[in-house]
């Protein structure tokens, strides 16, 4: 299956494009750092992780708001780590983490080559549930703003996705329809199934290697697209 008269490609930013877990991981090595805390970076890492993603899917599903998330998934780590941090100094963390998160930007290997390759054919945009205050820094800093149409984010709509408003919105803005459009994105559920379930076609970013359905159609680097698009 090949998807070349495809119009639009729609693509997620955070672990598609730009390498947010290496950013982050850098991130915190700053901050800390900046906040003069002796803590083991991997050890906190190997907490940290797995608790930012619980609460980025409660976030996702509309359970908690922004700042539960930005605070809880600091202090369940600590927690987790028998570490004693103040409130205060969580905050100061959390604030410092969103200043500091985008002045690191890795992209994944081919990212560039994939969009100089797509760009003279299709119109690209982003669809992100990240953070306004620090995506469209993402893009600018690693130097990608300028592949894309337009740029989406689930703040600008109130929903994220796979709330079916957010692929609408970005369509609309687009001038796209679902018939003319493909979603890539890492994530299964907010963004494949989310696209399919509005209409669109979609590619999973694997990267992270899961069993994914037989009929999911996915890559694990990014340059394997070009054998679908």
């Amino acid at each position: 299956m090949t998807f070349h008269h495809k119009k639009h490609i729609f693509f997620d930013l955070d672990h598609t494009l730009w390498d947010f877990d290496k950013n982050s991981a850098l991130t915190f090595d700053k901050i800390f750092k900046l906040n003069n805390l002796d803590i083991d970076l991997n050890s906190f890492l190997e907490v940290y992780v797995p608790i930012n993603l619980q609460y980025w899917k409660l976030y996702r599903e509309e359970k908690i708001d922004k700042k539960s998330l930005k605070f809880a998934r600091l202090n369940d780590a600590f927690k987790t780590l028998d570490m004693e941090v103040s409130t205060r100094v969580i905050h100061k963390l959390s604030d410092d983490y969103i200043l500091h998160l985008s002045t690191f930007n890795h992209l994944f290997p081919g990212t560039i080559e994939l969009l100089e390759y797509l760009q003279p054919n299709y119109r690209l945009h982003i669809i992100t549930n990240g953070f306004k205050e620090v995506q469209h820094g993402k893009l600018n800093q690693s130097n990608i703003d300028h592949f894309f149409q337009t740029v989406t984010n689930s703040e600008m709509v109130g929903v994220k996705k796979p709330n079916p408003k957010i692929f609408n919105h970005a369509l609309q803005m687009a001038k796209a329809t679902p018939e003319e459009s493909l979603m890539i994105g890492d994530n299964l559920e907010a963004d494949v199934l989310g696209a399919l379930n509005f209409g669109m076609e979609a590619i999973c970013f694997n990267y992270h290697k899961e069993t994914l359905a037989a009929d999911i159609i996915c890559v694990d680097h990014l340059l394997e697209l070009k054998k679908y698009i």
